[in-house]
């Protein structure tokens, strides 16, 4: 006899102990469907999001999207009915030997289901985590997030522009101030270690964007809530473009993938003095590749704020920016009342 098991929840968000009952189900069933709630009134996280860390995590199972779940949760016997014909009628059938949870409701759904009643963990001794505790401190309950849960978390705040526009500093004294961590310019790095009378090949370029991004996917993990980056690949790309005339095609689609990767983009203005040191081409280059990244940001649709002022300035901007911006809902109004 064939068995299958399901289980369901919000998954706000997917954490350890959500996988131990996922993974107990797999490893008792022939087959395992997962349905996952759309739940905005609990959690900014959209559905696809959700989902997708299940669907990562777990390619083997089945996972179904439930957009439309009854909003009243609750065990009176018109709540109860109402969840389990919700459920019945999404499984269009499918025949259910197992439920899993670790909720009271098991005992209604499974006698709804015709399955066994299969329940994982009630006590939470094994996993001693809930999503409510991670919803009110994810940094510190990281350890029970999985990484590809836990940097769909993290806002990754780009700062970009031409040389010697301060994002350097600025990342470093956001990191500071929030008390996170800040993904240093890996060009830079590679530059001093491996130029040649000032220039790198386009190969050489394309090194930099893909090392580059090794190292932010490892700061993402240790992030406290956002990652102030310095630089991204289309950076990079312009570099390339600027001295050689063309990217490699991989810089190209790393540029692409850039557009969608960073959650808040901030451009560096060129307000500030410009600092003449050995490894820079002077003020008129500074102008003219800050004309080429705004024109490359454009062209590609991606929008982005203009941070001006002194470090402090430029600091206010930014944390008055972050206490508006939610990365899963676009909001408009980042202008800061001087």
């Amino acid at each position: 006899m064939t068995t299958t098991g399901l289980t369901l929840g919000k998954f706000a968000p997917l954490h350890k102990g959500h996988q131990f009952l996922i993974e107990t189900a797999i490893r008792e069933t022939d087959e395992l469907i997962v349905l996952v709630y759309d739940a905005p009134e609990q959690t900014d996280v959209p559905l696809p999001v959700r989902v997708g860390w299940i669907r990562t995590l777990y390619p083997q199972i089945t996972v179904i999207e439930a957009w439309d779940g009854p909003p009243e949760t609750g065990y009176t016997p018109e709540i109860m009915q109402a969840q389990e014909q919700y459920v019945l009628n999404l499984l269009g059938g499918r025949k259910i030997t197992h439920f899993y949870s670790s909720e009271p409701y098991g005992e209604h759904m499974s006698r709804a289901l015709g399955a066994v009643n299969r329940m994982v963990d009630t006590a939470r001794t094994t996993v001693p985590v809930s999503a409510s505790l991670i919803r009110g401190d994810t940094f510190r309950y990281r350890h029970f997030l999985a990484p590809v849960v836990y940097r769909d978390l993290i806002v990754n705040v780009l700062l970009l522009g031409a040389p010697s526009t301060g994002k350097t500093t600025l990342a470093r004294y956001a990191a500071q101030q929030l008390d996170t961590v800040w993904m240093p310019e890996y060009g830079r790095e590679y530059w001093e270690k491996h130029q040649s009378e000032r220039r790198l090949s386009p190969e050489q370029l394309t090194e930099i964007a893909t090392g580059h991004l090794e190292r932010e996917e490892e700061a993402l993990l240790r992030a406290n809530r956002y990652l102030f980056t310095d630089t991204d690949a289309i950076t990079t790309y312009v570099y390339a473009q600027y001295y050689h005339g063309a990217a490699s095609p991989k810089l190209a689609e790393l540029a692409r993938q850039a557009e969608k990767r960073y959650d808040l983009f901030l451009l560096c203005d060129t307000d500030i003095p410009y600092e003449d040191t050995w490894d820079r081409s002077g003020e008129v280059s500074r102008t003219q590749f800050q004309q080429r990244i705004k024109a490359e940001l454009h062209a590609r649709k991606v929008p982005y704020v203009v941070i001006k002022g002194t470090v402090e300035e430029r600091f206010r901007h930014v944390k008055y920016i972050l206490t508006k911006f939610n990365k899963f809902r676009f909001i408009i109004d980042y202008q800061l009342d001087r």
